[in-house]
């Protein structure tokens, strides 16, 4: 178990360890660019100072507290050298599925998770929604009109009538875009190493680590800043590299109706600090000398030394918890506290930096058994206001966390950036850090960090506090299980001539029907990057393959080689389901698009979509994604030291064990989030938040020889337990090889 992890640095701290992550990891083509964007999809409003970028978040799936970052189903991508946006216009636009293959495919999805009188009166107004001349064909000419005339017809905002947008607000909008009032931005990396005997060399050493994750950060821009970033590919075809551009120097803003997301780094005086946090204080660091060259390891740890020492203490009030208020309530304390100039240029310098550095304080003790668990919840959450929540400013893209005990983490927003873009950036950054540095003092003197301040009025104090305790409620709410199954990994799944995936996501249908003796609809993420603009999309993990084999598996009147066909045939089917969806051809993706034509065009709600079955099919009791995508990381790191006459020798552990990351976001008042992923080079896992309040989360990471899983659910719902589940798991696990075993291959 992860546990042991723990247990094994606490007794030897620099002893060889299991290895892990450092950082949780169409047929129409485009005609013409429109050089204005219509109100329903984002909007990037250029301005001499800054390109703010206006998103009313649509949903890529219904209902959730972002869907995590949950994951995407894996990819393998590869590098190569190249100006990472020279084929953007050579990459094909998201086709618009045939209609009559979505319907079809959407009967079919139904017929595992609703009753046969439900499935007959959708039968009938599926019949009457795709006739000749309907109005389904009518939507289906103004959806292909509008991937026409736009890069990415799925860029826009999804929008129902009034009982779905309470439904649906928050869907793709991956670290909490203010889809409606009761959503929540936060999310946090921690872990914790009980070893009082190197509280001093770790003092020390966290710092160089912070500072040496910086430096890599800083390299990573220069390629962006110089478009020498290496191109991707999939399967021989390059992806989007859209994305990076956003990942730097970008917040997201509350606003009255939708956030919007201001990007910096193209504006005539980009930005050229970091902000960094300690103590919940908030100081800007300049990373550049006066000649426009990074400043140097050495240099940023005696920086950050400074920063550390100016703020061992501190009375003030914690004004980053304001940033984990419900999206309404942020932006009415937003608005009162920009009003003091201070508090204005402030909040400014802290959005305008490239990304933040948050130096956290100590984490409340726990058992041995707890210590995975205990630091999974604190990169979802940071512990609760107590503790580390206050050590953050929500809204940034990006945030990286170093604990004084260890830990080292990224949180990151995935409005703009998908998993599968944070992991080649967390990969390139983990690979960074392992270099060792030699430190010295510098030879010049550097001036001292700027220390922000703010001016608190009795109202933006009664902010401060109310935050606060709807913080401890959310965080207290989780129920989180970290499980390392370590029978068997991919190489016996690969040795049976399974997909590793699709043989977990029939284990996780198993696992559920065993507890509740129904089938669910499960969700899985898939990547669309090899779409311009491109993100997420679903794959329908549910199927008439998979019911038929969760239901034969325990029933004694079925013979084993019976029980394996119809797992190989379930296997076969998530398979072409996967393809489907990363292929642009997903039939969630394409209905909420004519769903929102109709809006649109402003014709009465066609019936399809207003009936029982579209609820049920959407949304989703399980949410699963694969370690893949990672957008944010939570990970245990050991660090080798040597000190001499002129310096310090430090390096990162090649045995270093590192846990998984984590993002979060709020569906209503319940901790909710989503990711996708794709393979991490580093091995990352992420951890997701649930997506409703009666639903279950899973995430994933395939090892060669075992998988690590991470489960959450509600503390309030007397319905789930995320314990409970993860053993069924387990136990779906051992009795499907054990199936494989003693059935001979034909």
């Amino acid at each position: 178990m992860t546990s042991l992890i723990f247990k094994k640095i606490r007794e030897v701290m620099f002893s060889p360890l299991p290895q892990r992550s450092l950082f949780s990891r169409c047929s129409l083509r485009h005609m013409e660019r429109q050089k204005s964007v219509t109100a329903t999809r984002a909007s990037f409003q250029h301005t001499n100072r800054s390109e703010a970028i206006q998103v009313k978040v649509r949903m890529m799936r219904p209902c959730g507290l972002v869907k995590s970052c949950h994951l995407v189903k894996p990819v393998s991508a590869t590098v190569l050298a190249g100006r990472y946006l020279t084929q953007q216009q050579g990459l094909p636009s998201l086709p618009v599925p045939p209609l009559q293959q979505t319907v079809e495919y959407y009967l079919t999805a139904l017929e595992p998770i609703v009753e046969v009188d439900e499935l007959m009166r959708t039968k009938e107004l599926v019949e009457e929604f795709q006739k000749p001349g309907g109005v389904g064909e009518r939507l289906q000419l103004g959806l292909e009109r509008r991937a026409c005339n736009s890069e990415n017809w799925a860029w826009r905002e999804r929008v129902g009538p009034k009982q779905h947008l309470q439904q649906f607000r928050v869907q793709e909008v991956e670290m909490c875009w203010k889809q409606y009032s009761e959503s929540t931005s936060f999310a946090e990396n921690r872990a914790v190493i009980d070893s009082p005997k190197k509280k001093s060399l770790l003092s020390c050493a966290i710092l160089v680590c912070a500072a040496k994750l910086i430096a890599g950060v800083l390299n990573f821009k220069a390629m962006l800043d110089h478009d020498t970033l290496p191109v991707e590919y999939m399967k021989g075809k390059p992806l989007c590299m859209k994305q990076y551009n956003y990942f730097l120097s970008s917040c997201r803003i509350p606003g009255p109706e939708r956030d919007s997301m201001v990007y910096h780094a193209n504006s005539s005086s980009p930005p050229k600090h970091i902000t960094v946090v300690h103590n919940s204080e908030f100081f800007v660091l300049d990373v550049y000398n006066s000649d426009g060259t990074p400043l140097t390891v050495d240099q940023l740890y005696v920086q950050l030394e400074k920063i550390r020492n100016a703020s061992l203490q501190t009375n003030l009030e914690p004004v980053g918890i304001l940033t984990t208020q419900t999206r309404d309530s942020w932006n009415k304390t937003y608005i009162n506290f920009i009003k003091d100039e201070t508090n204005k240029e402030s909040v400014s310098a802290i959005e305008r930096s490239i990304f933040t550095i948050c130096l956290d304080g100590p984490m409340p003790p726990v058992s041995d058994e707890m210590h995975s668990n205990s630091a999974a919840t604190q990169v979802l959450h940071g512990g609760g206001s107590q503790w580390n929540s206050a050590n953050r400013w929500f809204d940034k893209t990006v945030q990286f966390i170093i604990g004084e005990d260890g830990a080292c983490g990224a949180n990151g927003s995935h409005a703009l950036v998908d998993g599968t873009v944070w992991t080649t950036i967390v990969d390139y950054v983990v690979a960074y850090m392992k270099k060792p540095v030699f430190m010295q003092s510098p030879m010049v003197p550097l001036p001292m960090p700027q220390k922000l301040h703010f001016n608190i009025t009795p109202e933006i104090k009664k902010d401060i506090e109310e935050a606060k305790q709807r913080m401890d409620i959310l965080a207290q709410d989780l129920d989180l299980r970290i499980t390392v199954f370590d029978h068997f990994g991919k190489n016996v799944l690969k040795a049976h001539n399974m997909s590793t995936d699709a043989f977990i996501q029939m284990a996780i249908q198993l696992a559920y029907y065993r507890m509740y003796q129904r089938c669910s609809a499960v969700f899985e993420a898939a990547s669309l990057r090899m779409f311009r603009l491109g993100r997420t999309s679903s794959i329908y993990a549910t199927s008439n393959a998979s019911a038929a084999f969760v239901k034969a598996f325990d029933d004694p009147g079925k013979q084993n080689t019976e029980k394996t066909d119809l797992l190989r045939k379930a296997v076969k089917v998530h398979i072409t389901s996967s393809n489907m969806a990363i292929s642009g051809q997903s039939i969630e993706d394409h209905l909420f698009g004519l769903q929102t034509q109709a809006v649109e065009e402003k014709i009465p709600m066609p019936e399809i979509f207003t009936d029982s079955s579209f609820a049920k099919a959407f949304d989703y009791d399980f949410s699963t994604s694969q370690d893949s995508q990672v957008i944010y990381n939570l990970g245990l790191l050991v660090v080798k030291s040597q000190t001499s006459d002129t310096g310090m020798h430090l390096s990162l552990s090649p045995q270093a064990v590192f846990l998984p990351h984590v993002y979060l976001h709020a569906y209503s008042s319940a901790i909710q989030r989503r990711c996708v992923s794709v393979t991490s080079k580093t091995g990352s896992l992420p951890i997701t938040c649930v997506e409703k309040p009666n639903g279950y989360d899973v995430c994933y990471s395939v090892m060669n020889d075992h998988i690590i899983f991470v489960a959450t659910a509600l503390n309030t719902c007397k319905e789930t337990n995320a314990a409970h589940l993860t053993q069924a798991l387990e136990d779906a696990l051992l009795d499907m090889m054990t199936l494989l075993e003693q059935t001979p291959r034909v």
